[in-house]
C-alpha cells in the first residue's frame, strides 16, 4: 500500500541519514550517539569503555595511483576486515575520509582495547589487491578509556584522536593509549603545521648543497640539494622535526617541486656539476611527478644528465611494478636515478637488479662503523657489487682521513661529508666553487 511504501522511505531514509552510504558502518553521528548510550549504560554499571580511532597510513598512495574508484574499493574491503575484529558488542563507524572509530564497552581490562587495536593493525596490514595488484596501506590506531570522573564522550573521541597522532608521528602501525602529555605535543605539533603552511609563501625555505667529492683527485664534481627551514621565531628547524609533518600533511609535494626547481636553476649556474635531489614517497608516488620534473628541467635549462634524483627503499615497497614505470620514464627524461641510504632496508640487493639505478649511496651507518669488522665488509661488498653492476658507489657522512683512505683503496668513487664539507647555504657554496685551489675541498670549506 502507498502508506506501507511511505513507511518504507521514511525508514531508508533514516538508516541513510545515519551509515555511511559506501561503506555501511554507522557514520560520525550514529556512533556519536552509540557512544554515548555505551557510555552511559557503562557509567550505571561501573564498567570501563574504550574509543580506538583508527587511520590508514598510505590510503592518499591509493588515490594518487589508482584513481578514487580504487580507493572507494579498498575501503569498502577495510570496514570488511574492521567488522571481522569486532566482539558482539563493539560498535565501528567510519568517521569520514579514511578515518574510522571502535567503541568496545564493558571492558574487564584495559589489555582487551590494546589486543582489538593490535588485531585491526594486523587484519588491515595484509595485502589489498587493486586493479590486479597487491598494495599496502597499514593502519594506526589511538585509544582512549572512560577513566576519570567527569569525563564525556566527547572528551574520550578527542582523548583518542590526540593518541592517534601519537602513534602516527611514532612511525605509524602502531597503537597508542592517550596519556595527558599527548595534549601538549598535539598543540605543539598544530602550531608548527599552521607555520609549515605559510613557511613556503613566506619565503622561510632555503636550499643548502652538500659537495660531492670525487674520491680519485678530491675535487668538487657535484652537490646534494638538502632543504632547511629558518622559522622566525624557532631559527633553524631540524628537517626531522618538519620533513615527516609535511609528508602527512601533503605538503611535501609544494615544498619538493620549490626545493626541485630552485636546485636546478641554481645547478645550471653551475656547469659541469651534477646536483642530486631527494624524493620522498608522497613525491615519488604523485602521478604528475614525470611532467613536473620535465617542466623544471625545460624552464631551468639544466641538461637532464646533470640531474640525479635519489629515492630510499621504502618508496619501492608498496607497488614495484608502478615503480618500475615511474622510474623508466624518469630515465626516459635522462636523469640519472640514485638508490640513497643503501644497505639500512631488507631487500636493497633485489631492487638492484630489478630497478634501473645509476647510482648506490651507501648508508653513514656503515661508514661511522668502518672501524668494526662487519661493517668493513659490508661496505667492501657493496663498491665491489658496485662495480659489477657498473653503478657508481658513494659513500655517505664521511667524517675522517681513515674513511676516506679506506673507500678509496677499496674503490668507491665518490665521497659526501664533513671530512670535506657540511651542507652550505648558497653563498658559501658558490665561494667554494669559486675557490682557485679545490684540491683540499675540507681546507676551504
Amino acid at each position: 500500500t502507498d502508506i506501507t511504501r511511505e513507511i518504507e522511505a521514511q525508514a531508508q531514509a533514516i538508516h541513510l541519514s545515519l551509515h555511511d552510504a559506501l561503506t555501511g558502518l554507522p557514520n560520525r553521528v550514529q556512533f556519536q550517539s552509540r557512544l554515548q548510550d555505551a557510555f552511559d549504560e557503562d557509567r550505571l554499571g561501573h564498567m570501563r569503555l574504550a574509543v580506538l580511532c583508527i587511520d590508514l597510513d598510505h590510503f592518499k598512495d591509493i588515490n594518487d595511483t589508482f584513481g578514487h574508484a580504487a580507493g572507494d574499493a579498498v575501503l569498502t574491503e577495510v570496514a570488511e576486515r574492521l567488522r571481522a575484529c569486532l566482539g558482539s558488542g563493539d560498535v565501528a563507524a567510519r568517521l569520514g575520509g579514511d578515518e574510522f572509530a571502535v567503541v568496545q564497552s564493558g571492558l574487564n581490562q584495559p589489555l582487551d582495547a590494546l589486543a582489538l587495536a593490535r588485531r585491526i593493525i594486523a587484519d588491515l596490514s595484509a595485502p589489498f589487491t587493486v586493479d590486479g595488484r597487491e598494495t599496502f596501506i597499514g593502519a594506526s590506531v589511538g585509544i582512549a578509556f572512560s577513566d576519570e570522573d567527569g569525563e564525556t564522550p566527547n572528551r574520550i573521541m578527542k582523548n583518542a584522536d590526540i593518541a592517534l597522532y601519537s602513534a602516527k608521528d611514532a612511525g605509524r602501525g602502531v597503537a597508542r593509549v592517550f596519556e595527558p602529555f599527548m595534549g601538549m605535543e598535539r598543540q605543539a605539533r598544530r602550531s608548527l603545521e599552521q607555520d609549515l603552511k605559510q613557511a613556503l609563501a613566506c619565503g622561510q625555505f632555503e636550499v643548502h648543497y652538500q659537495p660531492l667529492v670525487s674520491l680519485e683527485d678530491e675535487r668538487i664534481i657535484g652537490a646534494e640539494a638538502l632543504v632547511r627551514w629558518r622559522h622566525p621565531d624557532r631559527g633553524l628547524v631540524p628537517p626531522g622535526d618538519f620533513i615527516p609533518l609535511a609528508e602527512e600533511t601533503g605538503l611535501i609535494l609544494p615544498i619538493g617541486e620549490w626545493v626541485l626547481h630552485t636546485a636546478c636553476s641554481q645547478a645550471a649556474q653551475w656547469p659541469g656539476l651534477t646536483i642530486a635531489v631527494n624524493l620522498s614517497p608522497m613525491q615519488f608516488k604523485h602521478r604528475d611527478l614525470v611532467a613536473v620534473v620535465a617542466e623544471i628541467l625545460e624552464a631551468t635549462g639544466l641538461p637532464p644528465a646533470r640531474l640525479e634524483l635519489e629515492i630510499t627503499e621504502g618508496v619501492l615497497l608498496h607497488d614495484g611494478a608502478a615503480a618500475r614505470d615511474i622510474l623508466a620514464r624518469l630515465k626516459a627524461l635522462g636523469v640519472r636515478i640514485a638508490m640513497d641510504d643503501f644497505g639500512t632496508g631488507y631487500s636493497s640487493l633485489g631492487y638492484l637488479n630489478s630497478f634501473p639505478f645509476d647510482k648506490i649511496k651507501i648508508d653513514k651507518s656503515f661508514i661511522a662503523d668502518l672501524t668494526v669488522e662487519k661493517s668493513n665488509a659490508i661496505v667492501r661488498s657493496v663498491i665491489g657489487l658496485g662495480q659489477s653492476l657498473k653503478m657508481v658507489t658513494t659513500a655517505e657522512g664521511v667524517e675522517t682521513a681513515e674513511q676516506a683512505r679506506f673507500l678509496r683503496r677499496e674503490g668507491c668513487q665518490q665521497v659526501q661529508g664533513y671530512f670535506y664539507s657540511r651542507p652550505l647555504p648558497l653563498a658559501e657554496m658558490a665561494a667554494l666553487l669559486g675557490a682557485k685551489d679545490q684540491s683540499r675541498v675540507d681546507e676551504v670549506a
